[in-house]
């Protein structure tokens, strides 16, 4: 008998669940609710939504559901009944209406580890008040030579270190190049300092568990993650304190000055976690990006033979040895094609986490308040009803106006990602010496996965030589 309690135990929170959930949708049966369906009680859709995939696809997941039901269909994830949108004008209507009628609703594990104060996670004033300091930094240092230049050097030297090599771990590389770029702009720590590589390490392991699941056992990612932010937290609070004793006075430097420079209108653990929203996003996101175009360009050589044309152009007007400026950067249109067509075909974020906060009405669909809400990014990049053959890797169609009202890889409303601008610029500089110096082929077993993070199973090796002009010098 007592081996029959468990099983039997299962079946009644089954069953009671089941119930539970009957109820609940039964108040709104009258409702014009999109058509879909609700998966396992309790663990409902959650599993198959997550489940690994090419990244430029949507995954057999969304695939099926949008093929049955609609862009728009009903689902369970996350602990919550949810509405899931592949519909772009939808999409715009949720981001675009954040406060109103939805709210951001990240799953625990990724509140525990994001921390309180995150941007993804805080709204209203405190959000608005965070952010701006983002913008005024990003914005000023996208036009500073002086960053500039450290971006363009940090670029050069790392290849500068594939001399001789034949086969390179670029998605390795790459990453210390954007920690590097951030840890030195937003804490001046210079990258062969052992505090850069702790915050690097501390970085991954906390990227590891940012979607994971919230099992808090001791080794699980979840644990793992929770603990490597608290000692980020600890290292930017030592930075912190060292920076206030020793900076009283002094120009502003980096963005920990300029945030410190406000700090009465903040506490401690806020200026921790701008400091650290900042660093992830400049870090994982953009490292993210800058491996998917090596990889699309790696498979699209007329692409990289345009790119190379233009950067060539860019290098023949320029004196030897003369850095890159702003105004370099505004001539690299294809590269931008470049950068945006990536963006859309690579999906470096997939979907988002939204929350209704009232009933909501939206065309033939009724959303309850409540629910969640996920507006899936990728739906309307491999739209074919928006983009002529979605599945293909395409620069040449950024051209058109059109298709950049099409795309929101960087979110939309008053969560716009703040750091968009700089981080293509910082990308287009690298793409700069990276086509001039090398050409490269890719491992044909290695491909870019949606965790719904992106990964490379094999860490994007690349087969490298150096090109023609480096070859006859």
């Amino acid at each position: 008998m007592a081996g029959f309690l468990p099983i039997g135990l299962a079946l009644i929170v089954a069953l009671f669940s089941a119930l539970l959930l009957s109820r609940f949708f039964s108040r709104h049966k009258h409702k014009n609710l999109p058509n879909g369906s609700m998966g396992w009680p309790l663990v409902g859709e959650t599993l198959a939504l997550l489940k690994p995939h090419e990244s430029n696809s949507l995954g057999i997941f969304l695939q099926e559901r949008v093929s049955r039901y609609g862009k728009v269909f009903k689902s369970h994830l996350f602990g919550s009944p949810a509405i899931v949108s592949c519909d772009h004008e939808l999409n715009m209507f949720i981001l675009q209406n954040e406060e109103r009628l939805f709210e951001a609703s990240y799953p625990k594990a990724m509140n525990d580890i994001l921390g309180e104060f995150s941007l993804l996670i805080i709204s209203g004033d405190l959000h608005r008040k965070l952010r701006n300091f983002i913008v005024t930094f990003t914005t000023v240092s996208k036009s500073s030579p002086r960053f500039l230049k450290f971006a363009e050097n940090v670029a050069i030297s790392m290849l500068e270190s594939w001399k001789g090599c034949k086969e390179i771990d670029f998605l390795q590389d790459v990453r210390k190049l954007t920690l590097s770029l951030m840890v030195k702009s937003v804490l001046s720590i210079e990258p062969e300092e052992p505090k850069a590589s702790k915050i690097l390490d501390d970085f991954r392991t906390y990227m590891k568990g940012f979607v994971s699941l919230p099992l808090n056992f001791p080794g699980s990612s979840y644990s793992k993650a929770v603990k490597a932010r608290a000692r980020l937290a600890s290292t930017m609070r030592v930075i912190i304190k060292e920076r206030e004793k020793r900076n009283a006075g002094l120009i502003k430097a980096d963005f920990l000055d300029v945030i410190l420079s406000k700090r009465e209108a903040l506490t401690d653990e806020q200026i921790v976690s701008v400091a650290l929203d900042i660093l992830l996003g400049g870090y994982e996101t953009t490292s993210t990006l800058i491996a998917l175009i090596v990889y699309f360009l790696g498979h699209a050589p007329k692409a990289f033979q345009t790119l190379k044309e233009e950067h060539e152009a860019i290098r023949k007007s320029k004196q030897v040895g003369e850095p890159l400026y702003l105004g370099d950067y505004k001539k690299m249109e294809f590269t931008n094609n470049v950068i945006h067509e990536s963006m859309r075909y690579g999906n470096v974020v997939k979907f988002l986490h939204r929350k209704a906060i009232q009933d909501v009405q939206y065309k033939e669909y009724f959303i309850p308040s409540g629910w969640k809400v996920i507006p899936v990014l990728s739906g309307p990049h491999f739209d074919p009803s928006l983009h002529e053959s979605p599945l293909k890797f395409n620069p040449w169609r950024w051209e058109n106006e059109g298709t950049r009202k099409k795309v929101m890889p960087f979110g939309g409303g008053p969560r716009l990602c703040p750091g968009a601008e700089l981080a293509k610029v910082e990308i287009a500089f690298f793409l700069h010496h990276l086509v001039l110096k090398y050409r490269w082929k890719i491992k044909e077993d290695d491909f870019p996965v949606a965790y719904p993070y992106v990964e490379f199973p094999r860490g994007l090796l690349l087969e490298v030589e150096p090109a023609q002009e480096e070859m006859g010098k």
